[in-house]
């Protein structure tokens, strides 16, 4: 095969995988904004909740990987429908510590059942030894491309 069909399949595989978060990503605000949430805030609060609650905003921008700015007009959204609350953290003043309230807590519950079901939708007809492997191929082409970022800034 020549180099440059290699590198066409390459870009086919490279879309595709963008293909699919795009769909995966509309399957579930399709869900979830009936609840009021937007991408950007139910994703902050699913990421809030793996990363154990009371965090500070860095740490929740860098775990969502997402500008500092851009986490603040979610979080102040977030505030307003009160799902989360913010405070001074007490060893330095400027970090703010994000927490869930209860009805974060509650809204966290119902968002949890929705995300299983379109999980299980999308996942139908794939077995779990199909979907390990996919999920260790992601993750060596994940290391992959870490290691080349990494060559590439030193």
């Amino acid at each position: 095969m020549s180099p440059e069909l290699e590198r066409l399949k390459e870009l086919s595989l490279a879309e595709n995988l963008g293909r699919l978060h795009r769909l995966w990503r509309t399957a579930a605000d399709a869900e979830l904004i009936p609840l009021g949430l937007t991408h950007p805030r139910w994703t902050a609060l699913w990421k809030l909740l793996r990363l154990g609650d009371n965090v500070s905003q860095k740490v929740l921008a860098d775990a969502l990987e997402i500008e500092l700015p851009s986490l603040m007009r979610t979080l102040n959204q977030l505030e307003d429908q009160g799902y989360v609350q913010r405070r001074c953290c007490e060893k330095d003043k400027r970090a703010r510590i994000v927490s869930l309230t209860p009805d974060g807590i509650e809204m966290l519950k119902q968002m949890e059942s929705k995300i299983m079901l379109v999980r299980r939708n999308l996942l139908a007809g794939i077995s779990q030894q199909q979907l390990n492997d996919f999920e260790n191929i992601m993750s060596k082409i994940s290391e992959n491309a870490l290691a080349t970022l990494d060559k590439s800034s030193a």
